[in-house]
């Protein structure tokens, strides 16, 4: 069975719908974007949707717990973040890839989830209701979108600054292969739930890190993002078309990288901060 996103107009502007779950293909998950997520294989290829409480059990969540988002709980009024950060609990939807994925991540990267709701919740202590600043909006794009990528070829980091997407992907294939280049972890929930749709042109808003160890990167993000030295805007995430990695798309024919609609020229004026490490 092939899976089939829709799309809902809301305030405007497109919303991703996800397919239901008995249309996804089981190997949708072999993709590499969900290798992070190896572990939790069962739940998402389970026929069935877990309840809260089971997937909440299972998880067994470090300092928190899921809560099902129904009436009751949205009675008490908190933000979202300020009800992680005030009661432990993660208001989940039931039977919801998007929020699957958001419970999973928490799992998988709880440092990172944790500093990114104590960096949003000191900006919401900080701000008028109903307003947002940069960082929070950073802070959101990392959390929906956010992969960090480990590099240690400088060579490849400065094919990225200017855009040099040919460089990067074709000439620097082996080095993708070889591990000078390499997703150290994809943390974006949003992403891995488009990515059920596997011809979808994902891009993933990236922080990057120099170093050759994968949970070095990952450790080093959660400790910039939690001593507030990292998403204060999000000028500082650098888009990387994810299909355009070696291995990650199955038509990576030989004009696939010139698509100047997904793979797009450097803005002009655009420049990127330096690597973590």
């Amino acid at each position: 069975m092939i899976a089939v996103a829709t799309a809902a107009d809301i305030g405007g502007r497109r919303r991703f719908i996800a397919p239901p779950r008995e249309a996804v293909d089981a190997a949708c998950f072999a993709q590499p974007i969900y290798a992070g997520l190896s572990g939790f294989q069962a739940l998402m290829l389970a026929p069935n949707w877990p309840t809260i409480a089971s997937l909440d059990a299972r998880l067994a969540l470090p300092d928190a717990h899921l809560a099902e988002q129904n009436e009751m709980l949205l009675a008490d009024g908190l933000h979202y973040e300020t009800r992680i950060a005030k009661c432990g609990q993660i208001a989940t939807r039931a039977d919801n890839w998007h929020d699957l994925f958001n419970a999973l991540i928490w799992a998988r990267y709880p440092a990172i989830k944790r500093a990114l709701n104590r960096q949003q919740c000191r900006h919401i202590a900080a701000m008028a209701p109903g307003q947002r600043n940069r960082a929070q909006a950073a802070l959101t794009q990392f959390d929906e979108s956010g992969v960090i990528v480990r590099v240690r070829e400088p060579a490849l980091l400065r094919a990225w600054d200017r855009h040099d997407w040919a460089a990067l992907f074709v000439d620097g294939a082996g080095q993708w292969r070889h591990g000078d280049i390499a997703v150290a972890a994809v943390i974006g929930h949003a992403l891995l739930e488009q990515a059920l749709v596997p011809e979808r042109l994902l891009v993933g808003k990236c922080v990057v890190v120099h170093g050759d160890d994968d949970a070095t990167a990952i450790a080093a993000v959660a400790q910039a993002i939690a001593d507030g030295v990292l998403l204060n805007d999000p000028l500082e995430l650098r888009p990387l078309p994810l299909a355009g990695i070696p291995g990650w798309h199955a038509r990576q024919d030989a004009g696939f990288h010139a698509r100047a609609d997904y793979f797009r020229p450097l803005r002009e004026g655009r420049a990127y901060p330096a690597a973590l490490g």
